[in-house]
């Protein structure tokens, strides 16, 4: 059979390469050569053929002809945006003799990579490139910016990423969407509910903002940010005085649940609703719905982790199934992720042993302060798969840092983003539909192959083959940096130490595109916490400093800012990506802050009009949209939107860049601001 790219005209196989958890299967209609309509695969047993916009216009992403197609140097000031094109040999020389100019002067540690998926397919995220800095002894970056803290907590809980399978979930009577504007972010799981509901199922969604989710739901609650555990324990009280629990299950699968019986009694509903903003009436509504339909699946969403006590939150949730035993029945239980099902052979991929002896290690939520760090200073950065100058947190502080005259950065993407106007060189980069590569989903349990679909866009190139052309250059002689993006997969599926991982040839993958991970095992039976049980009490939690038992911990204060500030993502871009495409940016139109009519009322404000939000790391100015869409003192923007023409809304001048309790996860939903009209 031919290669896909060499398919003029057709329909060729694909998957998506965003980071988003359905993971939807596609089918890719080209004309001479060129992709002209992107559609969902019926065929895939998830996603069925239904994807979002955001994949349906990709193609003028792919062909946007402000896409890059020649490497870049710099030749104004740094963040100017000024470069002249160079040839690849240019560029690999540049970046090679830079680097052993600072490896002679401060040591390879002075070099650090910051990357995130933003081509969520694991041999170009995490393949050559981390063969590359391991060998390197380069600093090392903890990828912490998304879902560590909640998937830490949860794990506390469970053991690991282990949810409930969406295709069980036609049989479940009770969806509670937690956190989670699943319409935006997750959509075939709204979908999978929608026709639930058809056969009677109620869907309940729990957020700080009726979004498109909330305002689809059977009962919106709306909740004041951070206190998601308060009312998880409040549940857990009426579960207990009403003998709502499943004590068998308790006795039987988990640890804990008599001393987590008496703790929770501190949380009576009356204290639970001055936390949460909640009334009580409405939380025993609630904990009496949860108690008394089966099956019931929580939906786990990313942006309750986003919070100081982000990881607390999503560990304490994650004890809800237990007290009624739902992890027993299909289509019960709850899903935060569902990746440890599909942990792939992830030493043969990055090779650690590469790494002659151990380095420091940066949390790229700190980015900021460790660009402005005067000790062992970073002297050069490299960026893929990621756009810091825009989605780090404190990014005023982020950009002070990338501005720095002796600070050598590179840039590989397919576009001159935010961060590579601060570049010295910028590499093209190629799309996913111009890789080889493979995907393990984190909320379906299908494992994908993808091949290329089109050639290479420009002289643009794949991250692997990035990477070997610098390791040919610095000398590197090994194995590993030879090896194809074929044999990466192979390396990467075989001798998995996974029981659930499928058994699967490269060659059974190319042929089936998707397997499923193998269910053979009962999760209940080899659950991979210390007690082999669920943790309702957690021994090892005290080994962090935190409480053993789940706890309302409350955020941390930030004096003179009344409102607590959440930037949530928004319908049509996916973090910084499809940013800077006109189609989405004419569909979502423009940032906007959402704020209650009372507190709009106090201070002047009137819907629709400009204001200015601030706090002591920046300010930005937004339209407001006046309402009940969120609760008093709580104020909502949805986007990441790049500063232009003189407009300021870059909300992430305005998140604090402390790290949460567990894991070091982000706190982008924790920050306080002031709000007056313009």
């Amino acid at each position: 059979m031919h290669s896909y790219t060499e398919v003029e005209n057709g329909i060729v196989p694909s998957v998506c390469s965003l980071d988003c958890p359905d993971q939807c299967g596609l089918l890719i209609h080209k004309k001479e050569g060129k992709i002209v309509k992107i559609e969902g695969d019926p065929d895939h047993p998830v996603t069925q053929g239904s994807i979002c916009n955001k994949v349906r216009h990709m193609g003028a992403r792919i062909y946007d002809e402000k896409r890059l197609s020649t490497p870049l140097k710099r030749i104004g000031k740094k963040g100017e945006g000024k470069f002249v094109p160079i040839s690849w040999q240019e560029a690999i020389n540049e970046i090679t003799e830079r680097w052993n100019e600072l490896i002679a002067e401060d040591g390879a540690e002075s070099i650090l990579p910051y990357s995130f998926y933003g081509n969520m397919g694991k041999i170009q995220a995490e393949g050559m490139d981390r063969r590359f800095f391991n060998r390197l002894g380069a600093s090392q970056l903890d990828r912490t910016i998304c879902s560590v803290a909640g998937s830490t907590g949860f794990r506390y809980t469970m053991g690991g990423s282990f949810g409930t399978d969406p295709e069980d979930m036609s049989e479940t009577k009770l969806f509670i969407m937690w956190g989670i504007n699943a319409v935006s972010t997750n959509m075939h799981q709204m979908m999978i509910a929608q026709k639930a509901r058809k056969k009677g199922a109620k869907i309940v969604v729990i957020d700080v903002h009726k979004n498109q989710t909330g305002r689809m739901a059977d009962w919106f609650i709306p909740i004041r940010p951070g206190t998601d555990a308060a009312l998880a324990l409040g549940m857990m009280h009426i579960l207990f005085k009403e003998n709502l629990v499943e004590r068998p299950f308790l006795e039987n699968y988990t640890i804990g649940h008599e001393e987590l019986e008496a703790h929770v009694e501190d949380y009576d509903p009356q204290t639970v609703s001055e936390l949460t903003g909640i009334p009580v009436e409405d939380i025993y509504s609630l904990a009496r719905l949860y108690g008394t339909t089966s099956p019931s699946m929580i939906r786990i969403g990313n942006g309750l982790q986003h919070h100081d006590n982000g990881g607390m939150i999503v560990r304490t949730i994650s004890c809800l199934p237990a007290l009624t035993g739902q992890w027993l029945l299909q289509g019960g239980g709850a899903v935060k992720s569902s990746s440890g099902f599909l942990v792939y052979n992830k030493e043969a991929l990055q090779r650690p042993d590469l790494r002659k002896q151990e380095t420091r290690i940066i949390n790229m939520n700190l980015i900021g302060q460790a660009l402005l760090e005067k000790e062992k200073p970073i002297r050069s950065l490299f960026v893929y798969g990621s756009n810091p100058a825009i989605v780090a947190p404190n990014v005023n502080k982020v950009r002070q840092g990338l501005a720095r005259e002796d600070l050598f950065t590179v840039v590989h993407d397919l576009f001159l983003t935010e961060t590579a106007k601060f570049a010295d060189i910028v590499l093209p980069a190629t799309s996913a539909f111009e890789n080889v590569d493979f995907y393990a989903a984190s909320w379906h349990y299908y494992l994908h192959l993808h091949e290329p679909v089109i050639p290479p866009y420009g002289e643009s190139k794949p991250n692997n083959e990035v990477f070997r052309l610098l390791a040919e250059a610095m000398g590197f002689k090994e194995q590993a940096f030879k090896d194809s993006d074929e044999t990466l997969v192979k390396q990467s599926i075989s001798d998995v130490p996974n029981r659930y991982f499928p058994e699967v040839t490269y060659e059974e993958l190319k042929q089936k595109r998707f397997i499923k991970a193998q269910k053979t095992a009962q999760y209940l039976d080899h659950m991979e916490t210390p007690s082999g049980k669920i943790e309702l009490y957690c021994e090892s939690l005290e080994t962090i400093g935190l409480p053993p038992l789940p706890t309302h911990m409350p955020l941390v204060e930030e004096p003179d800012c009344p409102f607590l500030f959440v930037s949530a993502p928004n319908h049509n871009f996916m973090n910084s990506t499809f940013s800077n495409n006109e189609k989405h940016i004419k569909l979502e139109k423009e940032p906007k802050l959402f704020m209650h009519e009372e507190d709009a009322a106090h201070r002047g404000i009137e819907d629709g009009h400009m204001v200015r939000i601030w706090n002591s790391r920046g300010e930005c100015e937004l339209t407001v949209t006046v309402g009940n869409q969120v609760l008093p003192g709580v104020v909502v923007s949805q986007g990441l939107w790049a500063d232009e023409g003189g407009k300021k809304r870059l909300l992430n001048v305005l998140t604090p860049d402390r790290v949460a309790d567990m894991g070091g996860g982000a706190t982008f939903y924790s920050g306080r601001v002031n709000v007056e009209p313009i």
